[in-house]
């Protein structure tokens, strides 16, 4: 039996567990995970397994990510929960709620479809994987070898959250980095063909990303047949990040439709 993941809890009332996205863990989501707190939700931030301060295991695939999320609630004494997910995240939800329907309250998935995604973390992958840990006395040093293979300077430092200092003068990478890079084509994998939920469900996308596009509208509903799609204008896959005041009023105006 594995481990349960691990989590942070804000908050008292409706269960909301909030699944972050690949090479993510859930301090991506605290700014807005307070929010929603604030407004009454019990929050649950979750790490997802191989991330963050979640167990390892050498096996990484959404089935296995939707059942360590139903003995993450069974352990929490969770009966039915608001799910929200981003990108890797949504995916994990997305099976979560065709597996376990009586434990979906709404399902709430953000710029990420059902489909099949080719592989297109490589770079990333590659520049993690050869950080020389055993050497780098500083972030801002990792920052600089980043920098080398990876030009954009909000992934970089969406990356550098991954790195921590395992002992005095030694940093380590809280991702798995191994199993992730071995792994990675499983994050692209479309949920099972028959695979369906039927309860209120909301797809929000970035209006300017290129992971959920009108072209993906009947997949979506074939799998989520009551599915509303929203679009937050001017954002791309970060949409959250990009425009949370937006991204927030948006999910709460459908949670508490």
């Amino acid at each position: 039996m594995n481990p349960i993941l691990h989590s942070r809890i804000l908050g008292e009332g409706k269960p909301l567990l909030i699944l972050h996205g690949f090479l993510g863990m859930l301090d991506n989501w605290k700014t807005l995970g307070t929010r929603y707190a604030e407004a009454g939700l019990q929050v649950h931030l979750i790490d997802q397994r191989n991330h963050g301060n979640s167990f390892w295991s050498g096996e990484f695939h959404y089935d296995a990510l939707a059942a360590d999320l139903h003995a993450y609630m069974e352990h929490h004494r969770l009966n039915k929960a608001l799910l929200l997910g981003h990108s890797m995240g949504g995916k994990t939800v997305m099976q979560f709620a065709c597996t376990y329907p009586g434990k979906v309250e709404m399902l709430l998935v953000a710029d990420i479809a059902p489909r099949y995604y080719p592989p297109h973390h490589d770079t990333i992958l590659q520049a993690l994987a050869s950080l020389p840990l055993d050497t780098l006395a500083s972030r801002s040093e990792a920052d600089k070898a980043l920098g080398r293979n990876i030009t954009d300077f909000g992934v970089r430092q969406f990356l550098l959250k991954n790195l921590y200092w395992k002992e005095k003068g030694q940093l380590a990478l809280k991702c798995n980095i191994a199993v992730l890079s071995e792994k990675s084509a499983e994050v692209g994998e479309a949920i099972s063909p028959t695979a369906a939920y039927e309860g209120p469900t909301l797809f929000i996308r970035g209006g300017n990303s290129e992971y959920v596009s009108p072209a993906d509208t009947p997949e979506i509903r074939r799998h989520f047949p009551a599915a509303l799609i929203e679009t937050i204008p001017n954002t791309g896959h970060w949409l959250h990040a990009e425009a949370p005041d937006l991204f927030f009023d948006t999910t709460m105006d459908f949670i508490k439709s």
